[in-house]
């Protein structure tokens, strides 16, 4: 084995394999949900259900007032996707969905681009989950944003290790080169 070898095997390694894969795990199973989501949507329009019927229905059975502000939020929101376009819809959660699984493929494979990737894609998300917080300060909306900063903590925090493994493979090399 040689000297640089030795030199990044004798200084501290973190194994990030496991939680790599986790977070493609994660990403995987949100474009899979994407997708599902919007060809449920699909059969919904193309069965011409009336969303806001079925929102009026569900609230019934439930025995939920429909007078309460989160009834007519659910109700309003049916009714609004009821005019959504469907092309555009199933594009948007295509693109979305590939976007997602090619992360995870690379995530998956330890890939550098991935990484990369992850923590621009999941930092984009951050000002508007933070807006949502603010506006509607919810359990889901507090979840969704710690595990996003997590996720784009953790991915940083791999790179970083990744760049200075590489430096101090490099000051290695160059220790070897002088000698």
């Amino acid at each position: 084995m040689t000297d640089s070898h030795n030199v990044r095997a004798n200084a501290p390694h973190h194994d990030h394999h496991r939680g790599l894969r986790t977070v493609a795990v994660l990403e995987a199973t949100k474009g899979v949900l994407v997708l599902l989501a919007a060809f449920g949507f699909a059969e919904i329009l193309l069965r011409h259900i009336d969303l806001e019927d079925a929102a009026q229905s569900l609230l019934e059975l439930l025995r939920i007032d429909p007078d309460r502000r989160v009834s007519q939020a659910l109700v309003d929101f049916a009714g609004r996707m009821m005019d959504a376009d469907l092309v555009t819809v199933l594009a948007i959660a295509f693109v979305y969905s590939s976007l997602r699984f090619l992360e995870a493929y690379g995530l998956w494979r330890s890939r550098v681009w991935a990484e990369w990737l992850a923590i621009i894609s999941g930092a984009i998300y951050l000002p508007f989950e933070l807006y949502n917080l603010i506006r509607r300060p919810t359990l889901a909306h507090w979840v969704i944003l710690l595990v996003n900063i997590a996720i784009v903590l953790y991915i940083a925090w791999v790179r970083r290790d990744e760049i200075k493994e590489q430096g101090r493979a490099h000051q290695g090399a160059w220790a070897q080169d002088g000698d």
